[in-house]
């Protein structure tokens, strides 16, 4: 058994490689606005700065996942790291679109730190500490992922925008240094391969899917290129997935994905991440729109990301409160709570987006239900699957956020391009285009609240806070699923 003071070490490490992984998903996020001259690209193609890095992020997670689950998580986390800290470097490097978008591709690695990071907190901590350390991890992606936009926005404001990936490499660094040194490996190992046409097929799948997204607007939403591209993407996506059922060593396994408390649990999650990215991405843009709009407030980067600040912090504050209600009442109803909590938000700032601290309270509103929410997820995943399974299983729940999250980045870009009023030159968003990006999260929020419901009730142990779901016996059909 190790001690308390070396778990607490473990925590605490795999914490701030999560909190890495949060703050390079927002880094840029104060400079959407000004990508498009940074990089002398349009509007549409500098949006593919934040999602290239989603997207990357929905495939890494099973990636990562698999191959700690095959290989050993502490060794995928040190891999991950590593891709990471390239991209950030690359990044650092340059002022041409493509090359940034290949760095915040690579950089998107980073998502696939958390899926380790819980396996390896099943595998090494006992399960009384569990609530605890997923608590304190989801805490610290809250935290990072809202400080991030203050900090980056400070850094752009007083030195050259560059800077930001360089001190991503150099926390990746430190991060890999910390894991090496003081993580030990997990002894859970999982029998088969890696599945390589599974990875390039969710790859080449996703990637089609999102285009026609991203480029709709500009294309034609009728145009051959967003008709071909959407309908190659589903064709795909459904042959990967015929190929995960039928593989011997699935990337991901469909079947214990198609257990109702996983599938139910990740739509829901989904329709959550779509919620939770809204803000991130739309707020400061409203925020720093020049006053001349009509509903612009001028504010600066770091003004604005201030604005974000208090959605990480109450999340921060409210995790051990979310732990108590997990234990309380049960993972699902602490879930449904959250996305409730959610939708109060984005239904405040709709009504009222007169002034800062309206979005200041709608920021806190929505960073108490995305703390709650998200405390509640990890642990309806945790507990629904075996434990050879954590980190595949987790990357998979992480895979259908930051869909949600790349979906995010399309659609609200393809929203707030609909509706427009022109200052001086320059063509931008109306405040109806804004309000329709917050009740679209709304209502987002509301699917996840609804999705959440539908994830059955658990039987409650003797303690009265230890549950546990039924486990259907595999058939002989079920492939390596069935020798576990």
């Amino acid at each position: 058994m190790k001690r308390s003071g070396s778990l607490s070490v473990i925590v605490a490490v795999l914490s701030v490689a999560s909190l890495l992984s949060a703050l390079v998903q927002t880094l840029v996020i104060p400079l959407i606005p000004s990508f498009p001259a940074l990089l002398n690209a349009s509007p549409t193609d500098a949006s593919w700065v934040v999602a290239i890095t989603l997207l990357t992020g929905a495939i890494i997670t099973p990636v990562s996942g698999r191959l700690g689950d095959l290989f050993g998580k502490r060794r995928a986390l040190l891999l991950t790291l590593a891709v990471m800290t390239v991209g950030s470097v690359i990044s650092a490097v340059t002022s041409s679109l493509w090359l940034m978008v290949v760095g915040r591709g690579l950089q998107g690695c980073a998502i696939g730190v958390v899926p380790l990071a819980l396996g390896l907190f099943r595998d090494q901590l006992p399960p009384q500490r569990m609530g605890g350390a997923i608590a304190v991890l989801t805490a610290t992606l809250g935290l990072g992922g809202a400080a991030g936009i203050p900090l980056a926005g400070l850094v752009a404001q007083h030195f050259d925008w560059h800077v930001l990936f360089w001190g991503a490499a150099g926390l990746g660094l430190l991060c890999a240094l910390l894991t090496a040194l003081l993580v030990p490996e997990s002894p859970q190992r999982t029998e088969g391969r890696f599945d390589v046409v599974g990875a390039i097929g969710l790859t080449v799948g996703l990637i089609g899917l999102l285009l026609p997204i991203v480029n709709g607007g500009q294309w034609g939403w009728g145009d051959i290129r967003t008709l071909g591209l959407g309908a190659a993407a589903v064709a795909i996506l459904l042959a990967w997935g015929w190929h995960q059922l039928h593989s011997r060593s699935p990337l991901v396994d469909l079947r214990l994905a198609a257990r109702r408390p996983v599938l139910m649990t990740n739509l829901a999650t989904v329709a959550v991440g779509f919620a939770v990215y809204t803000m991130l991405v739309v707020f400061p843009q409203i925020l720093q729109a020049p006053s001349a709009t009509g509903h612009g407030f001028g504010q600066s980067l770091v003004r604005a990301g201030l604005v974000i600040l208090p959605n990480g912090l109450v999340a921060l504050l409210l995790t051990p409160l979310s732990a108590r209600l997990v234990a309380r009442y049960g993972a699902r109803l602490t879930m449904m709570l959250g996305a409730v909590v959610i939708a109060a938000g984005y239904l405040l700032v709709t009504l009222r987006m007169d002034s800062v601290i309206d979005f200041v309270v709608a920021s806190a509103v929505i960073g108490a239900g995305v703390g709650i929410s998200v405390t509640a997820t990890s642990k309806l995943i945790t507990d629904a699957v075996p434990v050879t399974e954590t980190s595949s299983a987790n990357g998979l729940n992480l895979l259908m956020r930051s869909l949600g999250g790349s979906a995010t980045s399309a659609v609200t870009s393809v929203i707030l391009a609909q509706s427009t009023v022109m200052v001086g030159a320059a063509a931008l968003p109306s405040a109806a285009a804004f309000r329709t990006t917050f009740v679209a999260a709304a209502a987002a929020a509301v699917l996840g609240l609804l999705l959440a419901a539908l994830v059955p009730t658990r039987a409650r142990g003797r303690s009265g806070s230890a549950e546990r779901y039924p486990r259907p016996m595999a058939g002989p059909d079920r492939g390596v699923l069935a020798q576990r």
